[in-house]
């Protein structure tokens, strides 16, 4: 009962702490923002490789046929977070950011025989920035009262995301092939500020307020087949699907315009109808296992984010649709390995696991009609088995993720990141039944 209490108080504490954003990029100002990684701690030492993956003692999310392989004896339940720094340029100017973020928590226990369940809170799209821009305006683009050059500086401030609880079931109908579906409650709000001023007061100073709120029901499915191709040998296929849907509120936009000179302050709030939207996207990955010592995973996604439209004030006229200049479809590619000496040895250093990954991913934005930035990242992890009185199954999992951000033009804003993912699991046998004699 103590340790059900234990991770439900660690649940509730999640939900709060999953407002803050897991972001400083100005690029998460584009749709729903950036997507969050959906791995836990022990994947994301492979740089979040896991679709094909099926390890009976750790909890993977990324594809829900995966819960089918829950260790009958036992509760588990992972909780991470991160710490990252960011490295902008653009431009010849550079400027660095730090960020903390509780990223998630989830459990995963076996319901009845090759039945598993999983549950917990998960991030979606991450939202956070704050910068701006500073331009020289010729006297016949603006009118002013004086003959210098006016100077409009915008800003840019934007903050939010979206998250997900989640209930899943994972089941294994037939020998070697499992199907698991997630039912998700997905929620948030982004909101986007945008402000110009001008250094003639009589210039009217100009703002838009962008607000997106969301309440929705989604669903992941997923499939794995397993062919053991020999005794020690292993291969596992395992795909999954998230359908699209659109959310549950329209968007809205305030426009604000006020002048210095008589005090007047206009507001206008326009509904962005049909804006945004939660677009479909897929996974497909290959496993290969040898014993319990070597596992080598390969994923291919794709997010459909060409289909999330976007709507924005131009003018006067109010709401204008903009969807084919501005996202991008997403494909991503990643590999990733880990290794351990010997899992059963009685030495502490053989079970030790040693993790390493590498992803490739295609721009999902579009800037001033130029192609936004191509993400490369490379990952090492490292497991360390936690032993005490009680098991030696649960385990701490560091890892450390370099992420370069590059558009293909150098007058787009370069990134790179430096990120180090903390996370515990909790492996605890609650459900073996005692024996006196």
């Amino acid at each position: 009962m103590k340790k059900h209490i234990v991770f439900i108080a660690l649940l509730m504490l999640a939900l709060p702490v999953m407002g803050q954003s897991g972001t400083n990029s100005p690029y998460s100002q584009y749709g729903l923002g950036r997507m969050a990684d959906a791995s836990q701690s022990a994947s994301r030492g492979m740089n979040g490789v896991g679709v094909a993956f099926r390890e009976h003692n750790q909890v993977n999310t990324l594809n829900p046929a995966s819960y089918s392989s829950v260790d009958s004896l036992t509760f588990m339940f992972d909780i991470g977070m991160s710490l990252q720094r960011t490295h902008f340029k653009e431009n010849g100017k550079s400027k660095n950011a730090n960020n903390a973020d509780f990223e998630y928590a989830v459990g995963a226990f076996r319901a009845w025989k090759n039945v598993g369940v999983a549950f917990g809170i998960l991030p979606y799209t991450n939202v956070g920035y704050s910068y701006e821009q500073t331009t020289k305006m010729k006297n016949y683009e603006i009118p002013s009262t004086t003959s210098e050059p006016v100077e409009q500086t915008n800003s840019y401030d934007g903050e939010g995301g979206l998250h997900k609880v989640f209930v899943g079931v994972g089941a294994q109908p037939f020998k070697n092939f499992s199907v698991g579906v997630n039912i998700n409650y997905m929620w948030g709000n982004i909101s986007n500020l945008v402000t110009s001023s001008y250094t003639d007061s009589y210039v009217k100073s100009f703002m838009k307020f962008y607000y997106v709120e969301t309440k929705n029901i989604t669903f992941d499915f997923g499939a794995s087949y397993t062919l053991n191709a020999s005794k020690h040998d292993q291969f596992t296929v395992g795909g999954t699907i998230t359908p699209g849907s659109s959310l549950s509120k329209d968007p809205w936009c305030y426009v604000i315009t006020s002048n210095a000179q008589d005090g007047v302050i206009d507001t206008t709030t326009y509904t962005a109808a049909g804006a945004y939207n939660i677009p479909i996207s897929f996974a497909a990955g290959l496993s290969y296992k040898r014993d319990d010592k070597l596992l080598i995973g390969v994923d291919y996604s794709y997010y459909r984010g060409s289909s999330v439209h976007v709507r924005d004030y131009v003018n006067s006229a109010g709401i204008k649709a903009e969807t084919s200049d501005r996202m991008m479809d997403r494909h991503k590619v990643n590999i990733g390995a880990q290794y351990v000496r010997n899992p059963q040895s009685r030495k502490y250093s053989d079970r030790i696991v040693y993790r390493a990954g590498a992803s490739y991913a295609t721009p999902y934005v579009k800037v001033n009609h130029l192609d936004g930035p191509k993400e490369i990242a490379v990952s090492a992890g490292i497991g360390l088995p936690i032993t005490n009185m009680y098991n030696n199954r649960s385990m701490l999992n560091i890892g450390v993720r370099w992420i370069n951000n590059n558009p293909s033009s150098s007058s787009l804003l370069r990134e790179n990141c430096f990120m180090i993912n903390l996370g515990m699991t909790f492996n605890e046998r609650w459900f073996a039944k005692w024996k006196f004699e």
